[in-house]
């Protein structure tokens, strides 16, 4: 007599079977991927190890040392800059008070006055003390900044007789534009010459 099986469904104990090695076999297959990475790192550490020649160049440097007298005389020449701005502006504004009728004529002379008295104490401190002796290239520029001067001091003075003329201001008014040029033309010598020492 034939033996059947009970158990109507037979394949339920053949299942957990297939899972187990399913999951066995993935557990597997990750564990291996996660490995590899560290493999090729390892490799490239390896890589980058090695020593590498680095050339070296040789670079050589030159200073040129300034004189202290030189260096002394250009912060004289840059503080004498800016007093020639100053005084422009000043004379400048003093001639515009005139002009729209801020003072009255008598005030107008006193401050032309004051800028003529400003432009002679700025003709002097150009004057002295100057570059160094020994130093004829610098000497022969300074002669070119006192003759400037000057020019700038007359100017002052011929902007007060043009105030006095008897004209409409013509007279004033070109004392004046002299004076701005001689202004911007001593500031500008004033740069050549520092600019020159610093190149030097």
């Amino acid at each position: 007599m034939e033996n059947f099986n009970t158990d109507p469904k037979p394949g339920r104990l053949v299942l957990p079977l297939v899972l187990i090695g399913m999951i066995a076999t993935t557990y597997t297959f990750v564990r291996s991927i996660e490995e590899e990475p560290a493999i090729e790192e390892a490799i490239t550490k390896e890589t980058l190890t090695e020593e590498v020649a680095v050339e070296t160049q040789d670079t050589t440097t030159t200073t040129t040392t300034i004189p202290l007298e030189v260096l002394d005389y250009i912060e004289e020449l840059i503080s004498e800059k800016a007093a020639a701005d100053q005084l422009g502006q000043k004379v400048i504004e003093t001639n515009d008070r005139w002009d729209n009728k801020d003072v009255t004529y008598q005030e107008a002379q006193e401050e032309f006055k004051e800028d003529i008295t400003d432009a002679k104490q700025f003709s002097i401190t150009i004057a002295q003390p100057g570059p160094p002796d020994s130093n004829t290239t610098l000497l022969t520029a300074h002669s070119e900044l006192m003759i400037i001067a000057n020019n700038i001091y007359q100017d002052t003075q011929e902007v007060f007789e043009g105030l006095m003329a008897s004209d409409t201001g013509e007279k004033r008014n070109t004392a004046l534009e002299s004076f701005n040029t001689n202004i911007e033309l001593l500031k500008q010598k004033i740069d050549l010459i520092v600019n020159s020492i610093s190149n030097s």
